[in-house]
């Protein structure tokens, strides 16, 4: 029997920047081999539930648990914040992001930077690592890069050796915000290709993502947002080709003119 326990809930979050309310009380469940994406306009809080589900910014309201455990807080409202510094550490550690501007160490080969965290922060032996990270980054297509350094590598090279450094990690789902909007188109789909493939293999993962050709054809799931709310959600074959509601019609209606 597979194992569908949810990996990441998210319940009735609420996060605000100051005065500006980003995200107006929001659910959402990942369970174990979901692909989940979440499209909405500029501002409707995509990126920000990402940063939230992995501890990277503070929520004032709601809970999130992984794998069943909740996040322990500490103070409420504004002051609120993560109050086990270890538990934070675990569930980022598990929840590997891949960031829209890739975040290499210029200064490290590919190979350095797919093994750093691994090494230094979950303390493996470095021998196996080097293995995993050699076997990732032939997985994304840049064996012959490990040696390289970032700036000699282009932008859909450099998504892809993100992509092996969160893989590298080992973790139980991956957070991808916007992997691909900072490339150009044919760099793109070297990357849309890979994290196809990693769907299926059947990996659970949250994605931020304008390119809904990607989304309609990867997700078990989709999330629409606007202002900060679920304004529609279901199967992708639901949500792409029967929208209800007028908002996500003029979305999907919009994002196809472009």
């Amino acid at each position: 029997m597979n194992d569908t326990s949810p990996v990441i809930e998210i319940k009735n979050l609420h996060k605000a920047f100051g005065e500006l309310e980003v995200l107006k009380g929001v659910d959402i469940t990942a369970r174990r081999g979901d692909v989940v994406s979440l499209i909405g306009s500029s501002g409707s809080g995509k990126s920000t539930l990402l940063r939230c589900c992995n501890l990277l910014e503070d929520s004032q309201q709601g809970e999130i648990l992984f794998k069943g455990e909740p996040v322990a807080w500490k103070g409420t409202g504004s002051h609120r914040h993560p109050g086990d510094a270890k538990q934070v550490l675990r569930i980022r550690t598990n929840l590997a992001m891949v960031f829209q501007q890739f975040n290499l160490w210029a200064h490290m080969t590919i190979l350095q930077n797919v093994m750093e965290a691994p090494v230094t922060v979950l303390g493996r032996d470095k021998a196996e690592v080097e293995a995993s990270a050699r076997r990732y980054l032939e997985q994304v297509g840049i064996g012959d890069k490990c040696d390289a350094y970032p700036a000699q590598l282009s932008g859909g090279q450099q998504q892809r050796a993100a992509i092996a450094r969160a893989l590298c990690m080992e973790p139980e789902a991956l957070l991808f915000d916007e992997p691909t909007s900072a490339l150009d188109p044919e760099l793109e789909q070297e990357v849309i290709r890979v994290i196809k493939d990693l769907a299926a293999e059947g990996r659970t993962m949250i994605i931020v993502t304008h390119d809904m050709k990607m989304a309609a054809d990867i997700s078990s799931h989709v999330v629409f947002l606007h202002h900060g709310k679920i304004e529609e959600e279901g199967s992708a074959k639901d949500v792409f080709g029967s929208p209800s509601s007028e908002r996500l019609k003029g979305f999907l209606s919009a994002t196809q003119a472009a």
